[in-house]
């Protein structure tokens, strides 16, 4: 028996094997006799979905299938927007640390996951709020990372950062990363940021390329508050912009003096995953440990 019966089913665009992935995937569910929904936003482009109705919000569904890697599950969380519908990926990204499912063993293990053999993660997400004087100018949430950098020139930028109301330090950089610990493998990896297992309640700030060789990662707990003001310095030249980037998504260009707070909220994101923790399994496979 089913504990997800109503699935919904969205795809990484431009994947290139799209027909033949998708077409495995529902001769999986349709074996299982689960009721499928497709993306309403992609069914367009898919002919192989026609017949299937659509899933306009989460609650049309019990549980989101990705098919597609790590971008394309950042992309679903944002646009479903409703956190409490659990999600399992099937990779057909480049690196996929936050699949569950190569397609090449679906056939085995979706069946067990949809039918009661999975356990369900909550994943720790960010808060954001954007302050310009007294004006709030965006709200949202990032289940990887929020971003802060120069978007147009090349050039350092400098960034007062306060945690829990207390002065940290002015980073003087490429940038900022505030990260969750799920994306601790991500863009903040690639930054010289330290892995941090994804079940942890943790915020890791890792500044881009600072000009100090002091100014290293800082892992804080999840519930303090981070307030980032964008300084006056950045703003020497009119073409010079500073962006803040939620996810590699969404994008919100900002001014010398705006504010930038990020905290870990009540909010999580549900994966359905094995039973057994996969992510050190995952860490030696995707980095290619031990070769």
């Amino acid at each position: 028996m089913l504990s997800f019966p109503r699935i919904g089913l969205t795809v990484k665009s431009g994947l290139e094997d799209k027909p033949q992935a998708i077409a495995e995937i529902l001769a999986i569910l349709r074996k299982l006799g689960a009721q499928i929904f497709f993306d309403a936003q992609r069914k367009n482009d898919i002919p192989e979905t026609q017949d299937l109705p659509s899933y306009t919000s989460a609650g049309d569904i019990d549980l989101l299938l990705v098919i597609g890697g790590d971008g394309t599950i950042l992309r679903t969380v944002r646009e479903l927007k409703d956190f409490s519908i659990p999600i399992v990926s099937v990779n057909r990204g480049t690196v996929g640390f936050l699949a569950e499912i190569e397609l090449h063993e679906a056939s085995n293990i979706l069946p067990k996951l949809l039918s009661g053999g999975g356990i369900i993660e909550e994943r720790s997400i960010l808060a954001i709020e954007a302050h310009r004087g007294k004006e709030k100018i965006f709200t949202g949430y990032a289940l990887n990372e929020a971003v802060i950098a120069q978007g147009t020139i090349a050039r350092l930028v400098d960034l007062h950062a306060r945690v829990k109301g207390e002065n940290l330090t002015t980073f003087h950089a490429d940038g900022l990363i505030i990260s969750t610990p799920t994306g601790s493998t991500a863009y903040s990896l690639a930054a010289g940021g330290p892995i941090v297992h994804p079940t942890l309640s943790a915020t890791i700030l890792t500044p881009i390329n600072p000009h100090s060789f002091s100014q290293k990662p800082v892992v804080i707990p999840s519930e303090y508050t981070v307030e980032i003001t964008v300084a006056s310095k950045t703003n020497k030249f009119q073409d010079v912009q500073v962006i803040l980037t939620l996810d590699g998504q969404v994008y919100v260009p900002l001014q010398s003096g705006d504010v930038v707070r990020a905290c870990g909220c009540e909010k999580t994101v549900r994966f359905l995953r094995r039973k057994q923790d996969t992510f050190f399994g995952t860490l030696r496979e995707k980095l290619k440990w031990g070769e």
